[in-house]
């Protein structure tokens, strides 16, 4: 009945033709599906599936395809340019492409037009902010219970994993100079790795060490085992200073270890000198190029992000009895990512430019194994962050985030982006109803939106928080007072919006409001509306 209500509230505020209201009803209420990415509008052609069958060129797409031949699987045709520019925007840098750059890319007639869109992607700043925030949902960049960074610890630990990100700096590097570390946490951010756990005991150090870097969860492991990892992390030392919540990690020297050997994850005995910080031990053996335990969490991870569920999943439950849908798949990954030396934009590069990347979302096959075996690009839920963004871009408006606690206050910007956020602890309303990452266990999981609920859809349809941006937004009121007729708003709105033209159908029922006698910039905040409120908009597709 809420719902309802909420429904019949909002029609009453901006519809004034039953006609559109059911159109508006229509999108609306296919947004509150959770099972896929639908069409917004009844009988509307299908905008995702570009009709051209994929060819498998590349070795990645010979290793899919091949597998899903032997499977009797037919795989999606290859999406759509209007998809294909949406997709590698919010994919590679978290952002809506404008509708300038959505036009552009529709209209160009370069065949090479796509690996040149990836290429301009891969550079521009957008790529550091939002893949910071991946790696910061990963390592649990967060200033408050549980983790209790702090926020001066979580300013310097953001800055320095963006910087790495945004230099490319390698994997095995990024990774060592974390689990080798020593010094002040505001002074040399990344041993901020080891305050970012909730236990500083040597267990709980090692299993934040498997889990992130491993893809590997010890709670599974034999108690023995998991006792041998934690010898690497035993001589981990903590001290306070003067300075308000400053701490020194530091390799303990005074403290000795167990036995003056420690047994290595894949069952090789090394042997400890007490001047020696078996933390850079342990390092040297996993960053070794020919130590899957060390390449093939991370290749599968990459591929995770971009096609919505790794290779072997869950992307972080790497064991035994857990095996690859695609073992030669991964494997490949494994040895470009080494021949890169550790390269991740070569990996990413590499993926996006895959014609099994640019599968439509549409299944061919009605297999259930069909998503697993990326058969077609698995819509997904637009991260909280990423949404409040595009419905800011959208609109022209921005954010208020501010967190009195704890102290000192944080004031952030208006102007900076919620994907640029450093603290997961940031106060928003918006971000906790539609599930940021909470950045407390540092599981993949943590990062994937959840299924739609009704409170977040109510938010969308009929909240004073959104509503404002949509009739008060600067962006959004000079487009629709420069359009000249119904047709001219639809566009500008679906390439705004959607990142598409819209279809014949959809303009019909656009035009057809407005014979009515409703004046263009009505039409258009209706169907503004409309469109943020749909399916469409709110996943990844």
């Amino acid at each position: 009945m809420k719902k309802e209500a909420a429904f019949a509230t909002m029609r009453s505020r901006m519809c004034g033709s039953p006609a559109f209201t059911l159109l508006l009803l229509a999108m609306t209420c296919l947004a509150c599906s959770a099972d896929s990415v639908r069409l917004p509008g009844v009988g509307a052609p299908n905008p995702f599936d570009g009709g051209v069958a994929p060819v498998a060129g590349g070795v990645i797409d010979k290793l899919v395809f091949g597998r899903l031949k032997t499977l009797g699987i037919e795989p999606a045709p290859l999406c759509t340019d209007a998809v294909f520019v949406r997709r590698a925007f919010l994919d590679v840098i978290g952002t809506l492409p404008t509708a300038q750059e959505a036009r552009a890319f529709i209209e160009s007639r370069d065949p090479a037009k796509r690996s040149a869109l990836i290429e301009g992607l891969l550079a521009r700043e957008e790529f550091a902010d939002y893949w910071t925030m991946k790696w910061c949902n990963l390592l649990r960049v967060k200033s408050e219970f549980p983790i209790n960074l702090w926020p001066n610890a979580v300013q310097a630990y953001h800055r320095w994993i963006r910087t790495c990100v945004r230099d490319n700096v390698p994997y095995d590097r990024f990774a060592r100079e974390m689990l080798t570390s020593s010094g002040s946490n505001f002074r040399k951010p990344q041993v901020n790795f080891y305050r970012a756990v909730q236990g500083k005991d040597p267990p709980s150090l090692a299993q934040a060490v498997a889990l992130t870097f491993m893809g590997t969860r010890v709670e599974t492991w034999p108690n023995e085992r998991r006792a041998n990892l934690a010898v690497f992390f035993s001589r981990v030392g903590y001290k306070i200073t003067s300075e308000w919540k400053e701490e020194i990690v530091f390799f303990d020297i005074g403290r000795t270890t167990a036995t003056p050997s420690a047994v290595l994850p894949d069952g090789t005995t090394v042997n400890l000198s007490p001047m020696q910080d078996p933390r850079a031990v342990f390092a040297d053996w996993l960053i070794q190029p020919t130590n899957p335990w060390f390449t093939r969490p991370i290749a599968n991870r990459a591929w995770c992000w971009l096609l919505g569920r790794g290779i072997l999943h869950e992307p972080d439950d790497i064991r035994a009895d857990n095996p690859p849908r695609n073992p030669e798949l991964l494997r490949y990954l494994e040895q470009e990512l080494v021949a890169s030396q550790y390269d991740l934009r070569r990996l990413f590069r590499l993926i996006l430019n895959s014609q099994t990347y640019q599968l439509s979302c549409i299944p061919r096959s009605a297999s259930p194994e069909a998503e697993a075996e990326f058969a077609c690009y698995p819509p997904r839920r637009l991260e909280a962050e990423v949404l409040i963004d595009a419905i800011n871009q959208v609109t022209g408006t921005t954010e208020k985030y501010i967190s009195r606690i704890p102290e000192p206050f944080t004031y952030v910007p208006e102007e900076k982006r919620s994907i640029a956020l450093a603290d997961a602890s940031i106060t928003s309303a918006f971000l906790d109803l539609f599930g940021r990452c909470p950045r407390n266990t540092g599981l993949e999981s943590e990062q994937r939106s959840q299924l739609p609920t009704s409170a977040q859809q109510l938010h969308l349809l009929n909240s004073s928080h959104i509503r404002n941006k949509l009739e008060q937004g600067p962006t959004i009121r000079a487009l629709l007072q420069s359009a000249q007729s119904p047709r001219d708003v639809a566009s500008s709105l679906y390439l705004t919006i959607l990142s598409r033209y819209p279809a014949a159908e959809e303009l019909a029922a656009v035009e057809a409001h407005a014979l009515k006698g409703t004046k263009p910039e009505r039409a258009g905040a209706e169907l503004l509306w409309a469109l943020i409120n749909s399916a469409e908009f709110q996943f990844r597709h």
